[in-house]
């Protein structure tokens, strides 16, 4: 049988129902008449007898805050581009959904979340459906995992209650005359740095010597930008002309060939001191966006980001390589089909080849 318990406190009456489980577990909850108490601890009582029962008591004390906070500490460092992971994260917890708690949060609230950024605020400029998607795709599995793994119990999850935003298009962004040089000298050395003793390596936003390196291998070899930042001088053999992926993005290892232009960049950063931990370029992936995003405004070029340059590199190293099994040996895609939303020819040098 369940307890009634009558509570009162600053001229205040309020009920306490307990219900005790097996094993000494007891789950209680307060309401404002003994009436209310009574309805509630008959329910449960009836859910327990039947086998469906329950346990809401987490969901109802915990937040999507709580749950996002404990995925980007046990989860998202463990998974390929957790760093990113972590700041999407970070962003989520300051949104005002993330004070919602997990046993009220509906479609409904999912819903305004997505409209909100799409629409922006005064706080925060909109963002494309691509953006949007990929949030809910990590509410909806942080959800999942509280509800399978951490004892939170999310009956339906919202996420799946919505309509998804529309993806972007596929980019088809290439570099445009003249926009490689500027680039390559916005990253290049500046001599006004030099003078003031700031280094040979240094560029004129962020001096950072290995800006430039990655920039042309990017447009070399078509490699990803975490496949390039995780690079390091064991699996490099500038001998053999290739450098060796352990841990690509589609999980398979791959050796990429080098040409001339990639050796001799390479060649050029083995000959400093090389780091104790062994990693060919020390840059963080979101130094790496901020630099790169700068230098490109100094160059005056826009509507470039860093992931078009695989789309060059793809399209550049087609008109080397005529057999597409060769090629995508080289970048890693694993179909034509994903092959061919990375190579994208410019119809003038379609139209040479036609005579």
């Amino acid at each position: 049988m369940p307890s009634i318990i009558k509570r009162s406190s600053r001229g205040t009456t309020k009920y306490e129902a307990q219900i005790r489980k097996k094993g000494g577990v007891s789950i209680s909850r307060t309401f404002p008449s003994r009436r209310e108490a009574q309805v509630w601890a008959a329910t449960i009582e009836s859910e327990i007898a039947r086998g469906v029962f329950v346990d809401h008591t987490s969901a109802e004390r915990t937040t999507l805050s709580d749950l996002l906070e404990r995925y980007g500490r046990e989860i998202s460092p463990y998974k390929k581009g957790g760093d990113l992971e972590i700041l999407r994260i970070q962003c989520l917890i300051s949104d005002p959904l993330a004070r919602t708690r997990i046993a009220a949060l509906t479609g409904t609230h999912i819903a305004q979340y997505r409209d909100r950024r799409l629409a922006g605020d005064t706080k925060r400029k909109p963002v494309s459906g691509s953006t949007v998607n990929r949030k809910l795709t990590i509410i909806s599995h942080v959800l999942t995992i509280a509800s399978k793994e951490w004892g939170v119990h999310v009956h339906t999850n919202p996420v799946s209650q919505i309509r998804r935003p529309r993806e972007n298009r596929a980019r088809t962004r290439r570099l445009r005359r003249g926009e490689e040089e500027r680039l390559l000298a916005e990253l290049g050395p500046n001599p006004d740095d030099v003078a003031r003793g700031y280094g040979t390596g240094g560029c004129r936003g962020c001096r950072n010597e290995y800006m430039r390196p990655i920039v042309v291998l990017a447009v070399e070899t078509a490699m990803r930008r975490s496949e390039i930042l995780s690079l390091r001088w064991s699996d490099v053999f500038l001998e053999e002309r290739y450098v060796r992926l352990h841990d690509t993005k589609n999980g398979d290892a791959r050796d990429v060939p080098l040409s001339s232009r990639a050796i001799q960049t390479l060649t050029e950063l083995s000959t400093k001191d090389r780091r104790i931990d062994g990693r060919v370029f020390p840059v963080s992936a979101e130094a790496l966006k901020q630099s790169f995003v700068r230098a490109c405004e100094r160059a005056g070029i826009r509507d470039l980001r860093f992931h078009d340059l695989r789309h060059e590199a793809t399209s550049r190293l087609s008109e080397r390589l005529d057999n597409v099994l060769e090629l995508s040996a080289v970048t890693g895609h694993k179909t034509v089909q994903m092959l061919k939303r990375y190579y994208h020819p410019r119809a003038s040098d379609l139209a040479r080849k036609l005579g």
